[in-house]
């Protein structure tokens, strides 16, 4: 049997920050998996104890709504609510999803994500590096140079985030 082949980039799209953890959903998973959220959810819930909270927890109405809003995969109209909440699944919960859905392409699909979430790893701990680097010879330097790395510091800094404006017609 061949083995799947998912490009590195569709699975790091699918990977989000959440309470401080790197996740991806149910949702997501099931559609790498080749199976629907329905039959996940469902193993899961029959395995539970092999799913402690480290490795996946229910997303509250809160950040469900909030992740799905501002998100491009599923959007919800006004006024209308969630009819089951997202797991979240770390990275341990997906080395374990594997063991529960005990397929070919299960097995194909994890290794894929588990090298999606070391390689993210990786460029997470180069970023603190540099960033460490820089502090170094910011102190090294003399003052002459302070132009220069505060202007640099101000490069390295994100963008805050703005609230869009809604397209549209709108009366007020």
């Amino acid at each position: 049997m061949k083995p799947v082949s998912i490009p590195s980039e569709i699975i790091e799209n699918k990977i989000f920050f959440i309470r401080g953890h790197k996740v991806m959903l149910d949702k997501h998973l099931a559609e790498l998996y080749g199976v629907s959220t329905k039959r996940l959810k469902e193993q899961v819930r029959r395995n539970l104890r092999r799913f402690p909270e480290d490795f996946m927890f229910e997303l509250t109405t809160t950040e469900a709504e909030t992740l799905l809003s501002r998100s491009q995969f599923a959007t919800l109209k006004q006024g209308q609510n969630i009819k089951y909440r997202p797991f979240a699944f770390t990275e341990q919960g997906v080395a374990m999803l594997s063991s529960v859905l005990n397929s070919e392409r299960a097995i194909d699909v994890n290794i894929a994500i588990m090298r999606a979430f070391v390689k993210l790893r990786e460029i997470l701990a180069s970023h603190k590096d540099l960033a460490r680097k820089f502090e170094q010879m910011e102190k090294k330097y003399d003052t002459q140079f302070k132009v220069v790395f505060d202007a640099i510091r101000q490069l390295m800094t994100p963008p805050p985030e703005t609230s869009k404006r809604k397209i549209g017609f709108h009366t007020d």
